[in-house]
């Protein structure tokens, strides 16, 4: 026989949901009596509740099964559909019994909703339409059965979704100029200077400003030919980046750069380094260098500068510091 536990997860919303008329005390006494008989197990990596006292979110229920290995084996061979291998069950029938109730799912909506397959649509939102757990591929067991049905994610037709790049559009005119920048209070000055009046940005006219948020720019901006207005994407637009003069604010640049190489042209944003230039060498002692910043830059960037300024920031880099973005404020816009 195979028979034995098979594991289903379920929310504590699930487990008192015939307890509503019960007060917190009772509905926890009534939890701990199914985890002390056996019944359900906490999953501990859920988290607690945040009520006194605490309960787990979320439980494996027990469940005992019936089925035989000559049933299993029936099952793998005559009813599932045949974009599944059943190669590793066959060899795994334990790990069937484990995922079965997953496989049978995966199993009927091949068999049923498989022409679903031919839109594109987000990870999550697969997720829930053949599991109805949205999270059941990034964080649950959903890689691992698709790996043990034998099948590639492509066939999923799924798409990973990014953070939406924030922007402000001061004029939707082409050809334009648009600015990235590394952090948030910069992108705030920019735009209120924009707002106020203000035509230029250190003597370049500048259309667009874009919140990067450190490193999460380089995914959000993979959406960028599909996902940003029209106006954007304009033939003859130039875009420009800004971020600290740091190993890190470098090395964002220099990904950016090597991630849409042959579909953008992403320069440095000069007069604006420059202006952080004049203004730390007025400052009494720079910032320490950020612990665990990776070190690792190509130097690409150093090319678009002039010799004189490319060596100026080589020597705050070597003494272990950096000028943040923040050092350049409204008033020198």
């Amino acid at each position: 026989m195979v028979g034995g536990p098979v594991m289903k997860r379920i929310s504590l919303e699930e487990i008192i949901e015939k307890k509503q008329g019960l007060d917190y005390g009772q509905q926890y006494a009534y939890v701990i009596e199914r985890i002390e008989s056996g019944k359900i197990r906490p999953v501990k990596a859920s988290g607690k509740n945040g009520k006194k006292p605490a309960l787990y979110r979320e439980y494996w229920i027990v469940e005992e099964s019936n089925l035989d290995r000559k049933a299993l084996l029936e099952e793998l061979t005559f009813d599932m559909v045949p974009e599944i291998s059943i190669d590793y069950y066959r060899a795994h029938l334990d790990c069937y019994q484990k995922e079965r109730h997953w496989v049978q799912m995966l199993n009927w909506y091949l068999k049923n909703s498989k022409e679903k397959l031919g839109q594109p649509e987000s990870i999550n939102e697969r997720s829930f339409e053949i599991w109805n757990r949205e999270k059941f591929l990034l964080k649950e067991n959903g890689k691992k059965i698709i790996s043990h049905c034998g099948l590639e994610p492509e066939l999923f037709h799924m798409y990973e979704t990014t953070e939406p790049l924030a922007y402000y559009s001061h004029t939707r005119k082409t050809p334009q100029n648009l600015l990235i920048l590394e952090n948030k209070d910069t992108f705030f000055s920019m735009r209120r200077h924009l707002l106020e009046g203000g035509r230029e940005i250190f003597a370049v006219s500048i259309g667009t400003l874009i919140y990067g948020g450190g490193k999460r720019i380089i995914r959000s901006f993979q959406d960028f030919d599909c996902c940003m207005e029209p106006y954007m994407r304009a033939d003859g637009n130039q875009i420009y980046y800004f971020g600290d003069l740091d190993y890190e604010g470098i090395g964002i640049y220099e990904s950016l750069v090597t991630a849409f190489e042959g579909q953008w042209e992403i320069l440095p944003f000069i007069p604006a380094y420059q202006a952080m230039l004049k203004k730390a060498r007025y400052v009494k002692e720079l910032p320490g260098t950020k612990e665990q910043q990776n070190h690792n830059i190509r130097g690409s960037f150093f090319h678009w500068f002039d010799e004189e300024t490319a060596v100026e920031m080589q020597k705050i880099l070597e003494a272990e510091q950096y000028v943040p973005q923040e050092i350049i404020n409204i008033t020198d816009l």
